[in-house]
């Protein structure tokens, strides 16, 4: 008899162990060292969706992390690995910390899962101290390749990732950023030299940092 997820958690531990992600980050050697710069050392850092902590250990060093996640089995590699605190959190609902908690939130490749992102980003926003930074990376929807791939008659399945369910263009994304979040950098990462001079028409993944007003 084939597993039945009964829960959003259980959903996401399948994801993972079926597409054979633990221990694998995308474009790791690309986000580690952006990342590790934009976050900069003494920080209290909350890592949403940080899993096995496979691209936490980059920026772990000289700063206190927590790890928030709804896949449990992942978490339980990073306590065990990485020695840093986890928390069973739905980013689907309030996050379960006080307000200003955090000098950077990570939301590593995850925005793109979230059905009711005002939610988590409501949520990022309050518990982000004054001049915090949000970074984190996104895979971008309606550049060439997906267009092209829509007038093929194909599902938008952003990555082939059926549990994708944000599809940001470039503008609108930085737009619902903007509503919560001054806007710091947005770096492509891939879709080649075309994506850097022209992001809207080409980038296919972005990194960003974002900051809360001081």
């Amino acid at each position: 008899m084939s597993h039945q997820p009964q829960s959003l958690g259980d959903v996401y531990a399948l994801h993972h162990d079926t597409g054979k992600r633990i221990g694998k980050s995308f474009m790791e050697d690309v986000r580690a060292p952006l990342f590790r710069n934009w976050i900069g050392t003494g920080k209290t850092i909350l890592d949403l969706g940080g899993r096995d902590g496979t691209l936490t250990r980059h920026f772990k060093d000289g700063n206190t992390v927590v790890i928030g996640d709804i896949d449990t089995n992942a978490m339980a590699l990073a306590r065990q690995n990485l020695g840093v605190d986890t928390i069973e959190v739905n980013l689907n609902k309030p996050l379960p910390f006080e307000d200003q908690s955090f000098d950077v939130v990570v939301l590593a490749e995850v925005l793109e899962h979230l059905p009711y992102p005002t939610i988590t980003f409501g949520e990022i926003q309050r518990v982000l101290k004054p001049g915090g930074i949000l970074v984190g990376s996104i895979p971008l929807a309606y550049h060439i390749k997906d267009r092209w791939q829509v007038l093929r008659g194909r599902k938008l399945w952003v990555n082939g990732d059926p549990t994708h369910v944000q599809f940001f263009k470039y503008d609108e994304l930085l737009a619902f950023f903007e509503r919560y979040l001054e806007v710091d950098d947005v770096v492509s990462l891939k879709g080649g030299k075309k994506a850097e001079w022209f992001p809207k028409l080409f980038a296919r993944d972005v990194a960003f940092r974002c900051r809360k007003a001081a």
